[in-house]
């Protein structure tokens, strides 16, 4: 953690007021805790921030973290349009506007005289963020339609991108990456210590242990160093509730969801020799669960808890309201040295490497989930010779 990195970065926060805070669609417990954290933490130090990500739906066991329900899964606006009449010489009577067919039509009517067309002019304002912070995020590209449908603000203003991950692409104007970090939540809790440790209090302190935890299921994965504890302890030190933690993230659990749980460990395999786990759901299990696409996230951190030898989980599932058609969608999480996209290449995958969706809407379920098995055990049979 660079001593210079920490200065740009802080610079860069006195200079900012307007805040973007974005991370990865289907970002995770990690992304999320941390998010909210520097939100908190940020407003305390007197700036406006959103946090904007695509399609987000906040998972239940989140809820009780402060700020989750301010998550926006899109823009209100970034832009304004303005219109300037020059009415020196007509004056103006009155301003009216009316909308048909998705079409804005304003009416100016002048006082005396006519409004020439050489009198309007238009421009649009500066864009509603100065900054934005992208968390737990690779790539550009993760981020999905608030990224590709906003190019123009992403290369207007500046990035400080803060991740944990190797293979971040270093792509903000500012990096503030730590590979040996267990967590980005791990990162700016160093990061805030160093700019103001005095802000640090029980309900950031709950946040970003909250994304410790998710992210390392409790300090169980291998990516633990003593240095993450040391952390861990310091927040529970600031006020953060580890046993309301635990109790959100792993014992409160809906009857619809422990069902279709229970479908899916019925439907399991195991690929020993390349560390591959998948099952699949059906559309009629999701009816006799009552459990929807939601539920589906806390499968895959379930499996992922109960299968720490496996380093590539595969959950594919029959889309639970569409019948006409068959509409297969797929999750694909890997550990390193797995990358998802790899792995999923032929079929359109939208993430990053080591978490990707992916969707068939010409193959039954036993189809594509065969397709999706051939392909991936080519591509580790090439990786191992």
């Amino acid at each position: 953690m660079a001593l210079e990195t920490i200065q740009q970065i802080h610079q860069l926060l006195t200079q900012k007021s307007n805040i973007l805070i974005t991370f990865q669609k289907n970002g995770k417990g990690d992304a999320i805790g941390s998010a909210v954290a520097l939100k908190l933490f940020l407003e305390k130090l007197g700036k406006r921030v959103d946090i904007v990500v695509d399609e987000f739906e906040l998972p239940s066991s989140f809820k009780f973290l402060k700020k989750t329900s301010e998550i926006k899964s899109k823009f209100s606006h970034l832009q304004k349009f303005m219109i300037m009449v020059d009415i020196k010489e007509t004056g103006m009577d009155q301003i009216t506007y009316d909308v048909k067919d998705e079409k804005l039509y304003i009416c100016v009517t002048p006082k005396n005289g006519i409004i020439d067309k050489q009198n309007i002019n238009t421009a649009q304002t500066d864009f509603t963020y100065d900054l934005i912070i992208t968390l737990d995020t690779q790539d550009l590209g993760s981020i999905g339609n608030i990224y590709s449908n906003n190019t123009n603000l992403f290369y207007s203003i500046p990035i400080l991108n803060i991740d944990h991950n190797s293979a971040n692409e270093h792509y903000g104007q500012i990096n503030f990456t730590d590979i040996t970090a267990s967590s980005t939540a791990e990162i700016l809790y160093k990061m805030m210590t160093k700019l103001g440790d005095e802000y640090i209090d029980k309900e950031i302190s709950t946040a970003l242990l909250t994304g410790m935890i998710a992210h390392t299921r409790s300090f169980k994965t291998s990516n633990v160093r003593p240095q993450s504890l040391v952390v861990a302890s310091k927040l529970m030190s600031s006020g953060a509730d580890r046993e309301t933690i635990i109790r959100h993230l792993y014992h409160t659990r809906s009857l619809p969801s422990l069902k279709l749980w229970g479908q899916a460990l019925a439907h399991l395999q195991h690929d020993k020799s390349i560390g591959l786990v998948w099952t699949t759901i059906t559309r009629d299990n999701f009816v006799r669960s009552g459990a929807n696409e939601h539920d589906l996230e806390e499968i895959i951190e379930e499996l992922i808890g109960n299968s720490p030898e496996a380093k590539i989980i595969l959950l594919l599932h029959e889309h639970p309201e569409i019948k006409e058609e068959h509409v297969i969608h797929g999750i694909v999480k890997t550990q390193l040295p797995f990358d998802a996209k790899l792995l999923t290449s032929p079929f359109s995958p939208k993430g990053n490497h080591g978490y990707v969706s992916i969707v068939s809407t010409e193959k039954s379920l036993s189809e594509f989930e065969q397709a999706v098995i051939d392909n991936i055990r080519k591509v580790v049979k090439v990786i191992q010779d």
